[in-house]
């Protein structure tokens, strides 16, 4: 079986709840998203996942994601990576897109970036790196990570410039599964929060 990639978004924080680009600040889990990744972790614990035994799990090193891995029950057997760290927003960081639009109304992060991060083309640099190590041996891995670094990871999987990540939405503890479909790159699971319903 050709190797799949899923994705565990990190948990609710404040700066998500609120819509604020959360980049390499290092905003903690609320109880919500600390409750969510348990949730997940019990998902990924039971059929058909069993676990992931024989999957190798990596982190974003940052506190938000690294602890919804842990919460999951991954934490011991993931490694931390930078290239799964969020986009660096720069000057745009901590602010919502509202805050932005005010005074760049036709202002969209895909097509326009942000100023004093990271460029389009290296977060876009960064995802080819993690799609390359995912398909790169005989067997299914596991990341945690954030919002966009997540979207820009789909985007790239399926061939596509990174401009598409603007069409996949992800929400906070969510789970997505990329694999394969009459050998082309595909999406199994798109932003699958069942494990979070009551």
């Amino acid at each position: 079986m050709a190797p799949r990639i899923l994705l565990a978004r990190h948990g609710q924080t404040a700066w998500s709840l609120s819509g604020q680009h959360t980049g390499r600040t290092d905003v903690p889990l609320l109880e919500e998203g600390r409750r969510g990744a348990k949730l997940l972790g019990e998902r990924l614990h039971r059929e058909p996942w069993s676990g992931l035994a024989d999957v190798e799990i990596r982190t974003s090193p940052l506190a938000r994601a690294s602890e919804t891995c842990e919460l999951a029950g991954f934490g011991e057997r993931a490694e931390p990576w930078d290239a799964l760290m969020e986009f660096d927003y720069g000057a745009y960081e901590g602010m919502t897109p509202a805050q932005i639009k005010a005074d760049r109304p036709e202002w969209l992060i895909w097509r326009d970036g942000v100023p004093d991060g990271e460029t389009l083309a290296q977060v876009a640099a960064r995802a080819d790196e993690v799609v390359e190590w995912a398909r790169s041996a005989d067997r299914d891995v596991l990341v945690f990570a954030h919002g966009h670094i997540l979207r820009a990871i789909g985007a790239r999987w399926l061939g596509e410039d990174i401009a598409f990540a603007a069409r996949i939405r992800l929400d906070p503890t969510s789970l997505s599964v990329l694999s394969w479909a009459y050998d082309l790159p595909a999406i199994q699971v798109w932003n699958d929060t069942g494990h979070l319903v009551a």
